[in-house]
């Protein structure tokens, strides 16, 4: 079983979404094998709460708008450090770089086939060591 085409396309209108509002490191992982309950997870990640609330306001309001798809449940608003998006079909995880760094949810889902995004998407790949680099590894600080 793979991820449904359904799910493919709300996984790259969510990535897309992201890239738009400058996430860092999107990926995707298509984990239909493995669980039952979601076909797909997609993880951003973004250098402060600001931009972690704001990429995923981006990508609840394009999905609603362009595929009509509303998330069932939204968790993780109040800190904005690690905000998931449950759509059933897909699930999505907008992380603040520090918490995806600790959590490391790429090493869970490393033997889950990688499902191609935008091409917006794969050039964000990085940008979250640039953008430590740039900023003396400062990047986990709140603004």
């Amino acid at each position: 079983m793979t991820a449904t085409d359904r799910s493919i396309e709300l996984i790259n209108a969510a990535a897309q979404a992201a890239a738009d509002r400058l996430a860092h490191d999107i990926i995707a992982y298509d984990v239909s094998e493995v669980l039952s309950i979601t076909d797909a997870f997609l993880l951003a990640s973004a250098p402060n709460d600001r931009q972690v609330k704001s990429i995923v306001d981006e990508i609840e309001e394009r999905l609603q708008k362009e595929l009509g798809a509303k998330p069932v449940r939204r968790e993780g608003d109040r800190d904005a450090r690690w905000i998931l998006l449950d759509y059933v079909d897909i699930v999505i995880h907008v992380q603040h770089s520090e918490e995806r760094v600790f959590y490391a949810l790429e090493r869970l889902w490393k033997d889950c086939p990688e499902i191609d995004l935008p091409e917006d998407a794969v050039k964000t790949r990085g940008k979250a060591a640039e953008h430590a680099q740039l900023n003396g590894g400062t990047e986990g600080e709140q603004n």
